[in-house]
């Protein structure tokens, strides 16, 4: 794994190693690359994964503090087969589903799962398209593509 300057770096209690073999199911160019117990720290490990081609490092040990909503991973999908596709894999096994995109997978961790072309709808310079499409985002749980580009285009109720 190559070093990079910045690697996310996740901090489970005990499930550091099931949680980076559940994200490497569900996405592409995704594998756990190494697993390291470190003796000295009792049942503490460190695990090296890749997302979508993106190193990132967990860690097994007593967490202190849970995850919560500061920190999110978030997915830019393509359609709205690709969206479901990770919403619904996500929540597997009980996650839960929370406004605007927004989901717990099982371990804690938040993720937005969201229409690749979100961001910038929402920062177009004719604020009225904005506004639409965050008004319609600010209904829905899960993102319904279709509906917010609708919003952008002017074309719904």
């Amino acid at each position: 794994m190559t070093i990079q300057k910045i690697t996310p770096f996740l901090w489970y209690s005990e499930e550091a190693e099931e949680a980076a073999a559940f994200y490497a199911d569900i996405f592409p160019d995704s594998r756990v690359i190494r697993i390291t117990s470190v003796p000295s720290a009792g049942s503490t490990k460190v695990v090296e994964f890749v997302l979508f081609g993106q190193p990132f490092i967990a860690m097994s040990s007593a967490q202190p503090d849970p995850f919560n909503h500061s920190v999110s991973l978030m997915v830019n999908c393509d359609d709205q087969e690709e969206l479901d596709r990770y919403w619904n894999a996500l929540l597997e096994g009980g996650g839960s589903p929370e406004a605007c995109g927004w989901l717990k997978d099982r371990f804690g961790v938040s993720w937005q799962i969201v229409p690749s072309d979100l961001i910038e709808m929402m920062a177009d310079p004719d604020p009225a398209k904005a506004t639409r499409v965050a008004d319609t985002m600010m209904k829905m749980v899960k993102f319904d593509a279709a509906a917010l580009r609708a919003a952008y285009s002017g074309t719904t109720d």
